[in-house]
């Protein structure tokens, strides 16, 4: 077990963990304690936290990515390449790239003054949500959450595409009886997690573009499944696996 796509399902694990009990226990109180009451130090904590885990878990399917594209397309040098000292190094670029990136989210919510009441239309202390309640201006806000969010989940969503193009390409190239099925079996699990994790997030997006067309409630439902469905199936996959 002490090899390094074990650690990166370690540090998957972690994410997934924390942001579980970021988000769901505090929606199980709201609706079987009634209790709708967040701090305002507590709501900009749960902000940053959803977005910068979430970018990381990003950032790791994309490290992983990597992992299944130097052991297929390189075996022989796998073992030089992909070394505990990677995985350290990787494991620091995915929390300090998307942590440094997210902070500013938060902060530039805590700035903002608000001065009516503070109620948020949502589940879960989301920028836009609690911006909204602000009397100032909120362009910015919009702006820098959707430049950052795009910037890191599409470069991650970009490199793991290359990836697997490459892997599918080296593949095809294999001529051996069996070895083809052999190695991209070796990709299954990991495809599947991508999957999960792209298609919930893709459905979010699509739902909050159209949130004219479709009921309020849709896309705080999806949110909060987003944050619930791909960490309860990933230790499923790989468990199975």
């Amino acid at each position: 077990m002490h090899e390094p796509m074990y650690y990166l399902l370690s540090l998957l694990s972690l994410l997934d963990m924390v942001l579980c009990l970021t988000v769901i226990p505090k929606v199980l109180a709201m609706f079987w304690f009634d209790n709708k009451s967040i701090s305002f130090s507590g709501c900009f904590l749960q902000m940053f936290i959803m977005n910068s885990f979430l970018t990381m878990e990003s950032c790791t399917f994309m490290v992983m990515a990597y992992d299944r594209y130097v052991a297929i397309c390189h075996p022989l040098r796998y073992p030089s390449i992909i070394t505990d000292q990677f995985v350290a190094r990787a494991a620091i670029f995915v929390v300090a790239r998307n942590g440094i990136l997210t902070m500013p989210i938060p902060i530039l919510s805590s700035r903002l003054r608000y001065c009516a009441e503070n109620i948020i239309k949502n589940c879960i202390c989301t920028n836009l949500s609690v911006s909204k309640l602000s009397c100032d201006d909120i362009t910015f806000n919009r702006l820098y959450q959707f430049v950052t969010g795009w910037t890191l989940l599409g470069s991650d969503l970009i490199l793991i595409v290359l990836s697997y193009s490459f892997i599918l390409r080296a593949v095809l190239r294999i001529k051996a009886e069996g070895a083809a099925a052999k190695a991209l079996s070796t990709c299954g699990s990991h495809f599947i997690l991508i999957l999960f994790f792209s298609t919930v997030l893709l459905v979010l997006v699509i739902t909050n573009l159209a949130r004219k067309r479709i009921p309020p409630d849709v896309p705080i439902l999806l949110n909060i499944l987003h944050h619930l469905i791909p960490p309860a199936l990933n230790p499923i996959v790989y468990g199975v696996r």
